[in-house]
């Protein structure tokens, strides 16, 4: 039990719990396959994928978004 002079920040402290932190994990580029789409823009793909339709799914996801 908290005692009554303790005041309210010792009361919160001490029912508040930390924060978990978010860690996202990365994928590794050197087992990924580099696909050029132009001279600034490069992807990577699954090494058994295939180019060309990685490269018009991209094209096509860029040209959609610029419509909305």
């Amino acid at each position: 039990m908290v005692p009554q002079e303790a005041g309210l920040f010792i009361l919160i402290n001490k029912i508040m719990y930390g924060k978990k932190t978010n860690t996202y994990k990365s994928p590794d580029i050197s087992k990924l396959k580099e696909v050029i789409i132009d001279y600034r823009t490069k992807i990577y793909i699954a090494p058994d994928a295939d180019i060309e339709e990685a490269k018009t799914r991209y094209k096509y996801r860029n040209t959609t978004r610029r419509i909305k």
